[in-house]
């Protein structure tokens, strides 16, 4: 195996571990222990290979849950904010306005539930960077 398929592989845990844990606390050096790099050399090597940086695409991933949650229940926002991974109500709706165009309350109101395959669903409604 090549050091850039390696490098890859190792990137690639990090990313898993954003996709499966994203309601957890996460930062850059805990990412970059699972990829067994330095928490600078992740940050770069993680932009470069998936074109953001390791922050944004952990918010993305959360903002894309809880588009779910407001969506498909009834769950009120603050409880949405708290179980993708924010701790803040105010952080979570500046977030969600800047990657969605809209409030967390607004985009409720504006959306049904969509009923389609789960896979077309998910890339559909994925939020862009």
């Amino acid at each position: 195996m090549s050091p850039r398929e390696q490098d890859n592989r190792r990137l690639l845990r990090a990313r898993d571990a954003i996709d499966r844990d994203y309601g957890k606390p996460l930062d850059v050096p805990t990412l970059a222990r699972i990829a067994h790099v330095s928490p600078s050399h992740f940050s770069r090597s993680f932009k470069a290979t998936f074109g953001e940086t390791p922050h944004r695409y952990l918010q993305r991933r959360r903002i894309e849950r809880a588009m779910a949650l407001l969506r498909d229940t009834a769950t009120p926002v603050t409880d949405a904010a708290l179980i993708v991974g924010f701790s803040s109500l105010g952080t979570f709706s500046r977030t969600f306005r800047d990657v969605v165009g809209v409030s967390p309350s607004e985009y409720r109101r504006r959306t049904r539930p969509v009923a389609a395959p789960v896979c077309f669903t998910k890339s559909w409604m994925r939020p862009a960077s």
